[in-house]
């Protein structure tokens, strides 16, 4: 009778466990449902909202992205002889402490394979001997027993050279470095400049540093484009089928107007020349009479842009003014000469000095009061004379024809570092200011400004800025002439043929007192117009002008009957040939006797006509 209760209690118990199955049961179907839903939500906003952001992001993994450097363009002469190009090279670099660490384990666990001191020994002796001259075995070794991480060795190589190193030796690496060729050495150094790479930088990525080479740099550099190379996930190791997202558009050429031979002369002779005189310095430059081409400019001082480059890389011919002299008083003639204030043949009794408010003034020989043609002041220089003519001309009148000479102002020729000069304005002048100005003291130029201005008397009056890039050449070939800039009339024709003649007078060599100052330019078979200068050097310990430093200058024209050239040239401080045109002369001579043989031009039709300077005093 005790069991029935028994049974009733079981059934209990079993209903309640098929109850608490089914509750379980539903909470996981509910939990699993969940799972579902917040799966799905998920899976939406991974494919859907998120979708571009993570297949960029995963690309990025598995690519990597490089610059293509462009190539650089040449600087070429008119007739396109190159003077710098660019090339492709190689530079070796390693992972020292890597080599190290690889082969010295890989030496422990197989006793047979070489150490990493051996494996770097074999590696030295190979390159060696694949670069005999160019890096010992003893400079490789230096390199890849350093402690560090990551080094470059030995100069830059041809790319074969590389490709045969590295592929013996793929622990050794290589990198792409373009290299920029100078063919001439310093022929035309100072103007073309230098350019190199540099690390921090897109790697071999050539940039322009001085000179036109940095000037020009946006011209010669082009654009560099881009390329992708797939990798694996996790490494370096590049999937073949790189893709280039850019190409890389190379630079254009650029045609500069200078004669390779006339530079080549010109900075020989200058060189030798400032060498005999013991010059400080030395400028030269060379344009062409009527379009003021540029066909060589130079510097006693240069150098190699191929080789470590530190000095003398500046281009004084165009950045570094002076006091010119009596060359400076082409301005003065040419002015008085328009004016009508003066004719060649107007005689001025021209005493030994002349005052000038608080200075007085005087020739470089002493003489009394002579009578002197407008024309013999000139050839004579003549500061007294010519600062009678200058007075009779006025001062506003003297400044406003310096300045259409070109003074004071840059000359546009297209060379980094142009200097203006300095002209000062008349409300700056002392009261004996016009006692200096009107023979060349008290202001400056360039010599390049100094050629300018007697382009202008060549060229029948007109100034042609002078300028030196002629053209840009793209890699089509297709050739975009630089604008030629535009002339300023100076003087009138007649006046410029005028004094052209009168400046013949300069070169007469004749008795005294017919002489001139320069028959030292005088070129035989051809004519030629020229002015000698002679410019005191200030002092500054006693504050004055030195009676011993100076800067001796020529400027002039060949042939004066039909201009071809203008050559301007200075010497600072030679230790001789302090009076008037005594060292530089000569110089133009050796200079204008190439320039006739190599252009071939003919001679003068006649000789100049003899001019008299002054006349018998009584």
């Amino acid at each position: 009778m005790a069991r029935r209760p028994t049974k009733v209690i079981r059934g209990r118990t079993a209903r309640t466990n098929v109850a608490g199955s089914n509750r379980r049961l539903r909470v996981g179907r509910m939990l699993l449902v969940i799972a579902l839903v917040l799966t799905s939500a998920k899976l939406i906003q991974v494919q859907g909202f998120e979708a571009s952001a993570l297949s960029e992001k995963a690309l990025k993994q598995r690519l990597d992205r490089s610059v293509i450097p462009a190539d650089r363009g040449s600087i070429v002469d008119r007739t396109g002889n190159v003077l710098a190009f660019s090339s492709e090279a190689r530079q070796l670099y390693a992972n020292p402490r890597l080599l190290t660490k690889t082969f010295d384990e890989q030496h422990a666990k197989d006793p047979s394979k070489p150490t990493s001191a051996e494996y770097k020994q074999e590696v030295a002796r190979f390159i060696a001997r694949e670069l005999p001259g160019v890096i010992s075995e003893q400079e490789v070794l230096d390199a890849l027993f350093r402690d560090v991480g990551f080094t470059y060795f030995g100069p830059r190589i041809d790319p074969s050279k590389a490709r045969e190193i590295t592929k013996k030796y793929p622990h050794i690496g290589s990198e792409y470095q373009a290299t920029r060729e100078y063919p001439g050495g310093d022929l035309a150094a100072n103007i073309i400049g230098a350019a190199n790479w540099r690390k921090d930088e897109v790697p071999g990525k050539l940039r322009g540093q001085i000179g036109l080479e940095f000037s020009m740099d946006s011209v010669l550099a082009g654009k560099d484009g881009q390329q992708v190379s797939d990798t694996a996930l996790g490494s370096d190791l590049v999937i073949p089928g790189t893709r280039e997202l850019e190409p890389a558009v190379p630079g254009s050429d650029v045609e500069l107007t200078i004669d390779s031979d006339v530079q080549y002369m010109l900075q020989r002779e200058l060189a030798d020349y400032a060498r005999e005189a013991q010059a400080k310095n030395a400028s030269a430059v060379v344009l062409d009479a009527k379009t003021g081409e540029v066909y060589a400019l130079a510097n006693d001082k240069t150098f190699d842009p191929n080789g470590p480059w530190g000095e003398n890389t500046g281009n004084p011919a165009v950045t570094t003014p002076y006091e010119p002299g009596s060359v400076a008083k082409l301005i003065t003639a040419a002015g008085a000469i328009e004016t009508g204030v003066m004719k060649p043949d107007t005689v001025l009794q021209v005493p030994g000095s002349i005052k000038v408010a608080d200075r007085t003034v005087g020739d470089a020989w002493p003489h009394g009061t002579v009578p002197m043609t407008f024309t013999g002041v000139m050839g004579k220089s003549s500061n007294v004379g010519t600062l009678m003519a200058a007075q009779q001309m006025g001062e506003q009148r003297w400044y406003d024809f310096a300045r259409a000479f070109g003074l004071g102002q840059r000359t546009g020729v297209g060379l980094p570092g142009e200097s203006a000069g300095v002209l000062p304005p008349p409300d700056q002048w002392s009261g004996s200011s016009f006692g200096n100005l009107p023979i060349g003291q008290g202001f400056s130029m360039t010599v390049l400004q100094m050629a300018s201005m007697y382009q202008a008397i060549a060229n029948d009056g007109v100034r042609v800025p002078p300028r030196i890039i002629a053209a840009e050449i793209g890699e089509d070939g297709k050739r975009v002439e630089r604008p030629r800039p535009e002339g300023v009339r100076v003087v009138s024709p007649e006046t410029a043929h005028t004094v052209k003649d009168m400046l013949r007078s300069v070169v007469q060599d004749a008795p005294q007192p017919n002489r001139g100052t320069g028959p030292g330019a005088a070129l035989p078979g051809f004519q030629v117009s020229g002015k000698t200068g002679t410019a005191q050097q200030y002092d500054p310990d006693c504050k004055c002008y030195s009676n011993s430093k100076h800067w001796i200058t020529f400027a002039g024209v060949v042939p004066a009957d039909s201009p071809r050239f203008v050559i301007g040239l200075m010497l600072d401080r030679p230790a001789y040939g302090t009076q008037e045109g005594s060292s530089a002369a000569p110089l133009f001579r050796n200079i204008a006797a190439f320039l006739t043989q190599r252009y071939q031009l003919p001679l003068s039709k006649e000789e100049a006509p003899f001019q008299v300077l002054q006349l018998p005093t009584p």
